[in-house]
């Protein structure tokens, strides 16, 4: 993986800031690794429908099922590859478990990826 310097643009291409002195080319693998593993569990349209759903209001399970029209036993599957992943977390009220996204990171993450492909269409 190439080093961004500063310097002269390519045409077409946005210049990239500087690389400060003293920083890797790039984070250690394990990073890498817990990066794309974070980047699966946002993989699946459900799973981003979720955090969408998530980032407007902390919701419980047939909240999600209503709002998304997916079977309760799917929306649970994919709030726990969520949790394992630690997108979201959930806090028991009472019968139920509300779930909220663990930091807005994440909903920036999915945002972003939901904007970029619709400027594209």
């Amino acid at each position: 993986m190439a080093t961004v310097t500063g310097g002269g643009a390519q045409p077409g291409l946005a210049e990239c800031a500087p690389v400060p002195a003293g920083t890797p080319a790039h984070p250690p693998a394990s990073v890498l690794n817990d990066a794309g593993d974070l980047l699966r569990a946002l993989a699946a349209p459900v799973r981003i429908a979720i955090v969408l759903q998530l980032r407007a209001a902390d919701r419980c399970v047939h909240e999600l099922v209503d709002a998304l029209d997916v079977a309760q036993p799917l929306i649970s599957q994919h709030l726990r590859v969520l949790k394992t992943a630690g997108v979201v977390q959930g806090e028991r009220r009472g019968r139920e478990v509300v779930y909220r996204l663990a930091d807005d990171h994440l909903a920036h993450i999915v945002v972003d990826a939901v904007a970029h492909v619709q400027e594209g269409k």
